[in-house]
């Protein structure tokens, strides 16, 4: 007798949704109690919080980030590449639109996908907020392909100011949105605008970089203890960067932004990173409960408010926690959602009681590339916050990422990996020249 194992369908390969995967092939895959698949638009990921990282050639994704279908032949689940587009309910199947290659060829055709049970872990995107001209002159870092198209100009940019020999000549950028995005990565350019004298661009200095970043409220990192924020300003301003907090942007051009109070910011380049929400598309589904930033409503159990057989983790889940505020988009919380989700999906297999979510604030940290980290961490035998900066919260900051590495790739390859990072730091310029 055919007994069919039931279906796990997983939508968006980040931060949570690529450990839930990894862990139900470990616990399902493997010895075969379900079928685990994985759906992802790109082949590759790189952790969210590393893209600023990318966008400045810091990183190259081509080295550091994970082939889904390499990574899903390891480790005991299915990848299959598409964008998500559609669900019905009743038959349990998602459609997947047509991938169509760079000249518009088809790749895979519209595809539909049956599932038991659906996890729907796609993130979040910037919120422009229909401010006119944003999408038409700016830069977004959502996305791998976002920050390696940011990275290209930039390097092009520098290039060009490199030739100029009017000295005087400078580039200047724009970043709008004062969260952690924006702060790191106005960091981050100074750092590599140092770099570039290594590699023959010996007139390129961060004395040739202008960075203004334009924050709406009344300060940097809103979303953060104070504290952090006081700190990480002090470390920009150090810099050079120029903070402007309660500047309201309403409108962009192609010679920069236009600020509320009719100001022009000049820009050669210009960056969005003020806002997120879920991508628009889920609305369009008319399916599920959401709020303002398109964010699906769940339960308890981190189940869809709809359909129990969904679950949503990640950026796109709004999570109300008992003092009536929502769960903050951040790693943290989606490496914590897929824990829960990953032993309900379990417990929901074997007929057994489900858990609730709890969030854990672990504290915040911000990266200001090589110059500084700050942040706080939260005690867990006591209520205290810890204020720290410098190599420790740098330690830390590294921490993190290594546990996201650890969680989907194990201990031995994790230790594997930071030692070939240590040998390649040898051989590889120390930014993506290409």
């Amino acid at each position: 007798m055919n007994i069919t194992k039931p279906k796990i369908v997983v939508i968006g390969g980040g931060a949570g949704g690529l450990e839930l995967a990894t862990q139900l092939g470990h616990k399902l895959g493997k010895k075969k109690q379900a079928e685990i698949l994985l759906i992802d638009k790109n082949r590759t990921h790189i952790w969210k919080p590393l893209l600023h990282e990318v966008a400045t050639g810091s990183i190259d994704p081509d080295l550091d980030g994970v082939v889904y279908s390499a990574h899903a032949a390891k480790h005991h689940y299915n990848f299959q590449l598409g964008t998500f587009c559609n669900i019905d309910q009743s038959n349990k199947t998602i459609t997947l639109a047509p991938h169509l290659d760079e000249l518009g060829h088809t790749i895979l055709p519209k595809r539909t996908v049956r599932y038991d049970h659906l996890v729907i872990a796609i993130g979040s995107v910037s919120n422009d907020f229909n401010t006119p001209g944003i999408k038409d002159h700016c830069y977004f870092l959502d996305s791998n392909q976002q920050a390696e198209r940011f990275q290209h100009s930039l390097l092009d940019s520098f290039t060009r100011l490199h030739q100029d020999d009017n000295q005087q000549q400078s580039l200047n950028i724009a970043i709008v949105g004062g969260g952690a995005t924006g702060v790191e990565l106005s960091a981050e350019l100074y750092h590599v605008s140092e770099l570039l004298k290594l590699y023959g661009l010996t007139n390129m200095s961060s004395k040739r970089l202008h960075i203004h970043l334009i924050e709406a409220g009344p300060r940097i990192l809103p979303a953060l203890p104070e504290r952090i924020a006081v700190s990480a300003k002090r470390e920009l301003l150090k810099l050079g960067v120029n903070v402007r907090e309660q500047t309201l942007v309403k409108e962009a051009t192609e010679q920069g932004f236009i600020t509320k109070d009719e100001e022009h910011i000049d820009a050669d380049i210009m960056v969005w990173a003020a806002g997120v929400k879920a991508p628009d598309f889920i609305k369009e589904l008319g399916v599920f409960e959401l709020t303002r930033s398109n964010q699906i409503q769940v339960n308890e159990f981190l189940q869809s408010t709809v359909d129990e057989s969904i679950f949503v983790i990640g950026d796109c889940c709004a999570f109300t926690q008992e003092d009536g505020k929502l769960v903050p988009p951040r790693a943290q919380s989606a490496h914590q959602m897929a824990l829960c989700v990953e032993k309900n999906l379990i417990a929901t297999l074997k007929q057994q009681p489900l858990c609730g979510f709890k969030y854990s604030d672990h504290g915040s940290l911000v990266n200001l590339s090589r110059y500084s980290t700050v942040g706080n961490l939260m005690g867990n035998l006591t209520s205290n916050t810890f204020f720290i900066e410098g190599k420790i919260a740098r330690f830390m900051y590294i921490s993190l990422y290594r546990m996201h590495q650890r969680a989907i790739h194990g201990s031995a390859k994790t230790f594997a990996l930071w030692i070939s990072e240590k040998v390649l730091r040898v051989v590889r310029p120390k930014m993506k020249l290409h």
